[in-house]
């Protein structure tokens, strides 16, 4: 009996869906979206390019379901920081949760959603209209954010929502690219709080 229900069920799952898609989003976070190869990203999950094609779908639908796990995971800070009372401390949290993601010993330096798919081939042009949308989806949760902050009155009424959430991105932005490139935390930290000391800037 029990091996006839063995049968009918199918062969079980020979590995954790999660504990591979996790060691993907690293390599892609490390290489990027083309510098990722099937066989280095196979090799890392530990799975054959039979079972990634069967359980992921094709190499650009595993970046898509990577890129979720790093919204979800190492760029959660994003949400948090916008629950914030004012807008300088969303601005505050969002730029220290950039310089504590991209510089954690333990993962990639950088950020995936920034050098993803910095340079891709017309191959690639989905992964990269899909970072671009990723991207603007963060700007205007950002810029949404500071709209609301005028209207309460907790920036000046001629502040400029559009422009402080486009500096911000663009520190944070700035801030990952560093980062890949090996400054410190503390001077990232550094860099980031000067950035700030003038807030509002418009």
């Amino acid at each position: 009996m029990e091996t006839k229900q063995r049968r009918r069920t199918g062969r079980p799952r020979e590995f954790d869906v999660d504990e591979a898609l996790e060691r993907a989003l690293l390599v892609f976070w490390e290489q990027g979206y083309e510098g990722a190869s099937l066989a280095t990203l196979t090799d890392a999950m530990g799975i054959s390019t039979t079972s990634m094609y069967a359980t992921f779908g094709n190499k650009e639908e595993l970046f898509r379901k990577a890129l979720e796990r790093y919204t979800e995971g190492p760029s959660a800070y994003l949400a948090r920081a916008l629950e914030e009372p004012t807008a300088l401390g969303v601005a505050t949290a969002i730029v220290a949760g950039t310089v504590r993601t991209t510089t954690r010993p333990e993962q990639p330096h950088g950020c995936l959603g920034v050098h993803g798919a910095l340079a891709t081939s017309d191959s690639g042009r989905g992964v990269r209209d899909l970072l671009i949308a990723w991207r603007n989806n963060g700007y205007s949760a950002i810029r949404e954010r500071f709209e609301r902050a005028v209207d309460e009155g907790d920036l000046p009424p001629e502040a400029n929502p559009a422009l402080l959430a486009r500096y911000v991105t663009s520190l944070t932005s700035g801030i990952a690219v560093a980062a890949a490139g090996g400054v410190s935390r503390d001077e990232l930290q550094e860099m980031a709080d000067a950035a700030l000391r003038s807030w509002p800037l418009c």
